[in-house]
This record gives structure tokens, C-alpha cells and sequence, in this order.
């Protein structure tokens, strides 16, 4: 007989692991069946898309390899939800995913129970070694990745629809930031940076490292729609002088006026949420703005952004977690990094290049899924992402 604190584990392992999987069904659920399937732009994966992807990563890492006599649902899924894994061989590109009408919806889902059945049953029968614990562990997260991901594409999705429909009329409405803005002032001196403790963390986390900084200053809270509109009312887009180089090419390029999903209509400036088209909230955090946006909002000011170090060790002093923070800081390895061999090392160390660390979480940010030493990362010119700016100097 099995121990009876190993079955106890197991429980809770596979109540996990359906809790989580039942999540980015829950997140479809406001679609219609047209919106699966809908790709505006390279950066946006149709839903559908995020559905199978994530499901092959279970059964690609953990059932085929581990599973006794496991059948694969369907020979053409790892071409077709493959995501950017060399090592596993060959997929559709990235820009292609929106060409997918088939698989269907209905095929996908099917897809899914498949492998939750069969994850189920080896869950239930098998004891995962320390190896399959971290792996399993990751395609939970990697799974919540993707939800971030399927609320931040469907918005885009229904916000570029000329119709601008609710994703859903309920969804939760955030609060407001009223505190006064004021800057949190640390001292020099060597801290430390970098995941500690049990627990779950990317590899990008470690290791933990000292870092040597000046004194600094971070503000309380974020930069609000009203601060960002007083810098569109004073000529901000229009003046060189607070961008980068490349900053202003993307804004003669594109003709960039106002953070993604602002429309100024009969007077009033109104932007898309999941709830629809609404005035804005002055008071609210500003959001969806890229690097060069929030780097030229912080020399308006006369201020900057804070580097991921600083913003990891004043985190513990302010409120965190509505909008993802861009920092000045370059997304490179820490010290003594070193990539995992197989698939699994092209998680984040290929990417390591020519992007920028963002700090916090988003209201898109699953339950669970953050913590200070997360590291996430973008390009300097996307804004779909759930983003927004704190001032440092």
C-alpha cells in the first residue's frame, strides 16, 4: 500500500493541476466561437491557439515521454502548437496562427480533455520523481502564462473590432490610485537581488546576487491617466527631446498620440476595456504603453525609470501588482546563469537580447503567479500588454 502522505499528494498535485487547467477554459468562456480564431498582429496568438498550445505542453514534456503506451491525440499537434521550441522540431510560425481554421474549437477541446483524462490517470498512478515535480510545476506556470497572455490577446482581439464589444460587462473595475504621490527615498549600500526560499521561480530568477546602489528615490504609487494626459497636452508626443532615438522613429512611424485604446470622441477621451469603451478614469493607472512611452512620460518629469534592483528592493514599500512596470534595465542573465539542457532551456535564456525587464504583476495576472523577483520581459515598442510606469530618480 502507498503511504498515505504520498496519496494525500497526490491529491493535491492533480487538484492543482485541474484547478488550473479548468481556469483557461473559464477565461473563453465570454467568447464567441468567430473570436477563436481572430490574429490582428504578430503578438497576439488567437485563443484558440493558447488552448492547444498549452495542452501539447503537457503532453509532449510529461505524457509521451513518461506515460506507459500513451497515444498522442493527433500526430499533427506538436507542428501545430509547437511554439518556439527548436529542439522539439518543426511548427507553423508565429504569423500563421491566425490561418488555422482547422483544428476547429470543438477539436481543441476534445484535445484538451484527452490529455487531462490522461494526465489525470497518471497523476493518479504515478509518482512524480524531483525531475518531473520542477517540470510538471513549470507547465502550471507556463499554463498561467498563458492565461495572462488570453485576457491581454482577447482584449486586443475585441478592441480592435470596429464594434468595440464587451469581453464582459461584469468584469471587475479596479481601484483607483489615490494616494498622493510622494517618493520613497533608500540609501547606498549593497543589496540583494534575486529568488530565495521554496517555492516556485523561472530560471531568469536565479541566482540570488548582490548589487551595489546609489541612493535612489521610488515613487509611492503609479503614474495615473490624468498625469499621462498632462503630458499629451503639452506637446509629449511631439517633442524629440523626451525620446529615445528610436522612441521617436516609432512615433513619426506610427503616428502615436496616446497610449493603445485611447479614442477621443465628440470631445471626451474614452478608451477600450473588457467591459467596453469607457471614459477614462483620471485616477485610474495608466496602461497599455510601451518602453519608449514610459521612458519619455519620466524625462517630461524630469525623472527616470528605476532599474529592476531598485524596484525589487523598495517593492516592499508600495502597492504592486495592477499593471506590469517597465524598468531601465536590459533583460540579460544574472550572474551564473546557465541554460537547463533539452527544450526546457529555451524557456528564457534565448531570449536574453534586445528587450527590457518589467516588474510586478497585472490585473491580468493570475492568482498565484507573482512575486517580487519576478522577471518579466518585452520589446521597447509593444503596448498590448497590461503596462505602466513608476518613477524613479
Amino acid at each position: 500500500m502507498k503511504n498515505p502522505a504520498i496519496i494525500s499528494l497526490q491529491e493535491q498535485i492533480k487538484e492543482k493541476y485541474q484547478t488550473i487547467r479548468k481556469r483557461s477554459v473559464e477565461i473563453c468562456q465570454p467568447l464567441e466561437i468567430e473570436d477563436y480564431v481572430v490574429q490582428p498582429i504578430v503578438d497576439v496568438s488567437p485563443p484558440k491557439w493558447h488552448l492547444g498550445h498549452t495542452t501539447w505542453f503537457f503532453e509532449t514534456f510529461i505524457l509521451i515521454p513518461n506515460f506507459p503506451d500513451y497515444q498522442v491525440f493527433d500526430e499533427q499537434y506538436n507542428f501545430v502548437f509547437n511554439s518556439y521550441y527548436e529542439t522539439i522540431g518543426a511548427r507553423v510560425i508565429r504569423t500563421d496562427r491566425g490561418n488555422l481554421s482547422r483544428p476547429s474549437v470543438s477539436d481543441i477541446y476534445r484535445y484538451r480533455e484527452y490529455v487531462d483524462q490522461n494526465m489525470t490517470v497518471f497523476l493518479s498512478n504515478f509518482d512524480l520523481n524531483e525531475d518531473l515535480k520542477k517540470l510538471f510545476e513549470l507547465g502550471l506556470n507556463h499554463e498561467q502564462q498563458h492565461q495572462e497572455l488570453l485576457l491581454t490577446d482577447i482584449k486586443y482581439i475585441l478592441g480592435h473590432n470596429p464594434l468595440f464589444p464587451a469581453y464582459n460587462e461584469n468584469y471587475p473595475s479596479e481601484n483607483p490610485e489615490n494616494e498622493n504621490l510622494e517618493m520613497i527615498s533608500f540609501p547606498e549600500g549593497i543589496y540583494e537581488i534575486g529568488f530565495e526560499g521554496e517555492g516556485f521561480c523561472f530560471d531568469n530568477e536565479l541566482n540570488r546576487h548582490k548589487v551595489f546602489l546609489n541612493d535612489f528615490e521610488i515613487s509611492n504609487r503609479l503614474v495615473t491617466n490624468a498625469e499621462y494626459l498632462e503630458f499629451m497636452n503639452d506637446g509629449g508626443y511631439e517633442d524629440f527631446r523626451y525620446w529615445h532615438a528610436e522612441g521617436w522613429d516609432w512615433v513619426k512611424g506610427n503616428q502615436a498620440k496616446s497610449p493603445l485604446y485611447w479614442h477621443f470622441i465628440e470631445g471626451r477621451w474614452m478608451h477600450y476595456t473588457l467591459n467596453g469603451l469607457k471614459e477614462i478614469n483620471p485616477d485610474d493607472a495608466v496602461g497599455h504603453i510601451n518602453f519608449y512611452e514610459a521612458s519619455a512620460f519620466a524625462s517630461w518629469k524630469g525623472l527616470r525609470l528605476p532599474t529592476e534592483a531598485e524596484w525589487e528592493v523598495a517593492s516592499g514599500k508600495f502597492s504592486w501588482g495592477k499593471r506590469w512596470e517597465w524598468t531601465g534595465s536590459a533583460y540579460l542573465p544574472y550572474p551564473g546563469f546557465a541554460k537547463e539542457e533539452g527544450a526546457v532551456g529555451e524557456y528564457n535564456g534565448k531570449f536574453m537580447v534586445n528587450q527590457m525587464v518589467l516588474r510586478g504583476a497585472s490585473i491580468a495576472t493570475q492568482v498565484g503567479h507573482s512575486r517580487k523577483t519576478y522577471r518579466n520581459f518585452f520589446q521597447t515598442q509593444l503596448q498590448w500588454q497590461f503596462t505602466g510606469i513608476r518613477l524613479a530618480k
